[in-house]
């Protein structure tokens, strides 16, 4: 079983990763069919300079289908072991279905600013990877 999270705003994929209003986190098996699905709410700090990345690691997440995100959060997602897609942007279930099928791959582009802040994206900033 692989676990895939997507960060969800009223059932598309959220542009921003660290403001996310939650989580939706689908089981799928070997085969590629999806086994089950639960959400959840992120905690309100930038998503790069909180645990989310843990608690996303300590669900057995193994990739994150995402629209946008900066440097800082992409480094501590991977050195936790977790794969990024970006560039994913519509309904979640169209999405994940999209990664499933072998569509969906990540674009490399990375968010230099954040709706009314600035994070410092330098890896450095974030404890441990």
């Amino acid at each position: 079983m692989s676990k895939i999270a997507i960060p969800t705003r009223n059932g598309l994929v959220d542009e921003h990763f660290g403001h996310c209003e939650s989580f939706t986190v689908f089981e799928v098996d070997a085969d590629r069919r999806i086994q089950g699905q639960e959400s959840f709410t992120p905690p309100p700090a930038c998503g790069c300079k909180s645990n989310l990345v843990f608690t996303l690691k300590d669900m057995g997440v193994q990739v994150l289908l995402a629209g946008n995100m900066g440097q800082g959060a992409v480094a501590k997602l991977k050195g936790q072991g977790i794969d990024v897609v970006r560039g994913a942007a519509g309904p979640v279930a169209d999405v994940l279905k999209s990664w499933l099928d072998g569509r969906l791959k990540d674009n490399g582009e990375l968010c230099e600013t954040h709706h009314d802040h600035e994070c410092a994206h330098d890896s450095g900033l974030f404890g441990p990877q």
